[in-house]
């Protein structure tokens, strides 16, 4: 199939079989990161799926994306710029939109994958318009309450189905924030799967054996 033209950069892998309503996968990066970084899942994700990986539109120097700013201050405290995030999580939505649209793919099987500043991303666009995702698979990030809408807890979130997980020893993003991940969704009422491993801020081979059957099961 014919690359179409996203919001943002982007590389696609299509499925192998029908591309008629197909389910999705969108792979957001983490930050000082780009678009080919996740993309190198997609041999090993479902072939039944468009798979998307999205570059964010920040540029960083030397080389690198973001999805929004980080500022490093006081010590370990990392401060985001909500602004940027805000307009990265709607530049996501759209991308979603977009991918429907031209893709003729389901509207109701997107999954969102993301790594460190992609995740927190992700539960920013899932949390905050649950209608447009399916299932979200967080890797080495956390939820920010101040990425999402105003009312958000009011949402329909019966249909969404979350898959989490970090490193014991994360070194960037600490453990501690992650374990809140569990209990801000239970009060949700959304199904939640929580899992440490025993490495630092990367995905170790058990940790991607695991998700991606997890995703076999959704």
């Amino acid at each position: 199939m014919k690359k179409q033209q996203l919001p943002l950069e982007y590389n696609y892998q299509g499925p192998e079989f029908t591309t008629n309503k197909a389910p999705v996968i969108i792979l957001l990066h983490g930050y000082g990161s780009d678009h080919n970084d996740l993309f190198s899942f997609a041999p090993h994700l479902p072939k039944t799926h468009h798979i998307i990986a999205l570059k964010a539109p920040l540029t960083m120097q030397p080389q690198g994306n973001a999805w929004y700013s980080i500022y490093f201050e006081a010590g370990d405290s990392k401060f985001n710029d909500i602004p940027q995030a805000l307009a990265a999580r709607d530049q996501v939505l759209h991308c979603i939109d977009t991918i429907i649209e031209t893709y003729n793919a389901d509207p109701n099987n997107v999954t969102l994958i993301g790594f460190s500043q992609g995740t927190i991303l992700s539960f920013a666009v899932a949390l905050s318009y649950p209608k447009k995702v399916k299932n979200i698979i967080g890797l080495s990030g956390y939820i920010s309450k101040d990425m999402l809408t105003q009312g958000y807890e009011k949402n329909d979130f019966s249909h969404l189905n979350v898959y989490t997980s970090h490193g014991s020893v994360d070194q960037v993003i600490p453990v501690s924030w992650a374990q809140k991940t569990p209990g801000f969704l239970k009060e949700l009422n959304i199904e939640c799967t929580y899992s440490e491993f025993p490495v630092g801020h990367g995905v170790a081979p058990d940790n991607f054996n695991e998700f991606t059957a997890w995703l076999d099961k959704q």
